[in-house]
C-alpha cells in the first residue's frame, strides 16, 4: 500500500470519527460511536492500523507518524464530546426540576423540656448573681451525708432509700446500715452511691473555695446554683421517678439571712413564671416551718401561682455544723440554700399529669415542646 494511500484513509477516518461524536446527543450514542471508532477488538482505527503491515518499509515511519497524531485526535474527540454531555446533562437535569412540586421537609430537633426548664433556670440565676457548678453524681458517704449534718441512725442513710454500689454488708446484715463513715474524704472500704441530692455539690464548691485561700485566713463568699440528675429507688408512679433533676442555690458571706432567702426565691420565681406580659405580683412566696438535717431553721417553700398554691421545694439557712464540716467559722459568715424539684416546676409549666411521660421517648409528646 502507497503511503498516500494510508495516510488518506487515516484522515477519513479521522472525520469520520470527529462527526459522529460531535453529533452524538446523548451518552448511548457516544459509546456507540467509541465502540465504532476506538474499539479494541473490532474498532475502526484498530482495521486500519492492521493496514501498517502493507506499507513499504521505508514509509513505515511516517505512516506510525501520522497513525499516532490520528488516534491522539480521535481519543481527544471522544474526550470532547464526553464533557459536552456532561455539562449538557447537568444543566437539562436542572433545567428540568419542578419548581411547584412540594420540598423534602428537614426534621428539626430541639432540647427535651427538662433541659429547656434547666436552661432556663441557669439564665435566670445568672441574673441574680449565682454561677453555675457540676458536681459527680456517684458519690461517697461523708459528702452525700455526713459533711450535710446527716448522722448514721437517719432514715436517709437506709440501704433501701439509697443507690448504693457496694451493699454486700449491708445484705448480709439483714437491711443494716451501711459500714461507718470513715474520717474526712472517705477511704477505700467505704461504700459509694449514686447521690440522693444535689446538696453534695455545696460541700465540694465550699471546701474547694476555702482550700484556695486558706493560706490568706479569709472567709470566702459563695454564691452558686447546681443542677443535676439525682437517684432515689422510687416506684415509678406518675409523680415519682427513680431518677429526676434537683436545682440546688447556696449564699454564703457575711451577714446573710433568711430575708435574703425569701427575696432571691420570689425574684427567681417571678422572673421564671412571668410571661408574655404578666403581672410580676401574681406570683407569691410562703414558708413553712419544716425539718432538714442541714438547714437550720428549715422550711417548706410554695408559692402561689395561677390561682392556688404549690409547694416547689426546700430551702433555710445553712445549719453551723454543715459549715464547721467545711471549715468555715458559723460565728463570721451563715448562709442558705434552697433546693427545687426541676420536673415539678417543667410539668406545672406544661400542664403534664405524668412524670413518666418525661422519660419515655415518645416523640409524639416531646415534639410539642
Amino acid at each position: 500500500m502507497a503511503l498516500q494511500d494510508f495516510i488518506a484513509e487515516l484522515d477519513s477516518l479521522a472525520g469520520e470519527a470527529q462527526d459522529a461524536f460531535t453529533g452524538a446527543a446523548d451518552r448511548d450514542a457516544l459509546e456507540a460511536a467509541r465502540v465504532e471508532f476506538l474499539g479494541a477488538k473490532a474498532g475502526r482505527l484498530k482495521a486500519v492500523q492492521k493496514g501498517m503491515g502493507k506499507v513499504d518499509k521505508t514509509d513505515k515511519p511516517a505512516a506510525g507518524q501520522k497513525l499516532n497524531s490520528v488516534k491522539k485526535a480521535i481519543e481527544q474527540a471522544f474526550e470532547q464530546a464526553t464533557g459536552r454531555l456532561a455539562q449538557s446533562g447537568g444543566k437539562a437535569a436542572q433545567d428540568s426540576f419542578d419548581v411547584t412540586l412540594p420540598g423534602v421537609p428537614v426534621r428539626v430537633g430541639r432540647l427535651h423540656p427538662i433541659t429547656q426548664t434547666i436552661e432556663r433556670m441557669k439564665e435566670i440565676m445568672g441574673r441574680l448573681g449565682f454561677s453555675a457548678v457540676e458536681g459527680p453524681e456517684i458519690e461517697d458517704d461523708w459528702h452525700n451525708f455526713e459533711a450535710l449534718n446527716i448522722p448514721l441512725s437517719h432514715p436517709a442513710r437506709d440501704p433501701l432509700d439509697n443507690f448504693y454500689l457496694s451493699v454486700a454488708s449491708a445484705n448480709a446484715a439483714g437491711g443494716s446500715p451501711p459500714p461507718q463513715p470513715s474520717p474526712k474524704g472517705g477511704g477505700s472500704s467505704k461504700p459509694l452511691l449514686l447521690r440522693s441530692q444535689t446538696s453534695t455539690v455545696q460541700i465540694r464548691v465550699m471546701e474547694q473555695v476555702l482550700a484556695n485561700t486558706v493560706a490568706s485566713g479569709a472567709q470566702p463568699p459563695v454564691r452558686i446554683v447546681s443542677l443535676g440528675r439525682v437517684y432515689r429507688p422510687d416506684t415509678a408512679d406518675a409523680t415519682h421517678y427513680p431518677m429526676f433533676h434537683q436545682i440546688e442555690g447556696l449564699l454564703v458571706d457575711k451577714g446573710v439571712t433568711m430575708a435574703d432567702l425569701k427575696s432571691v426565691l420570689r425574684m427567681f420565681c417571678q422572673s421564671y413564671y412571668q410571661r408574655d406580659g404578666d403581672d410580676a405580683e401574681d406570683v407569691h412566696i410562703r414558708f413553712r416551718p419544716s425539718f432538714f438535717p442541714f438547714t437550720e431553721p428549715s422550711v417548706e417553700v410554695d408559692i402561689n401561682w395561677q390561682g392556688g398554691w404549690m409547694e416547689i421545694g426546700g430551702a433555710g439557712m445553712v445549719d453551723p455544723n454543715v459549715l464547721r464540716a467545711v471549715g468555715y467559722d458559723p460565728e463570721e459568715v451563715t448562709g442558705f440554700a434552697f433546693g427545687m424539684g426541676v420536673e415539678r416546676i417543667a410539668m406545672r409549666q406544661h400542664n403534664i399529669t405524668d412524670i413518666r411521660d418525661l422519660y419515655t421517648n415518645d416523640v409524639r409528646f416531646l415534639a410539642q415542646f
